[in-house]
């Protein structure tokens, strides 16, 4: 029982990722953490996975989201002004 709620989660977990990386990343932490908090909750491992994964790909999401726009916000670095030509 334990194997098909396991391999259930998995399989969750892998089909709900997204193609990106942070998606990916964040939902297969998110259903980790979920399905072993939602098995030490009641034997809820799937259910647990499941939210876990949209919860991790949310914080994912955040953080790529943030970390986009520090870097849309910085100043680009200053140029030097060009050499004068001798003509």
């Amino acid at each position: 029982m334990k194997l098909n709620a396991l391999s259930i989660a998995l399989l969750i977990a892998l089909g709900a990722a997204s193609t990106t990386a942070a998606n990916a990343k964040g939902c297969l932490k998110g259903a980790a953490a979920g399905a072993v908090a939602g098995h030490v909750a009641g034997h809820h491992a799937v259910v647990g996975a499941v939210g876990g994964c949209a919860v991790g790909r949310h914080l994912a999401n955040k953080k790529a989201a943030e970390q986009k726009a520090q870097g849309a916000g910085q100043a680009p670095a200053p140029q030097a002004p060009p050499a004068p030509t001798k003509g």
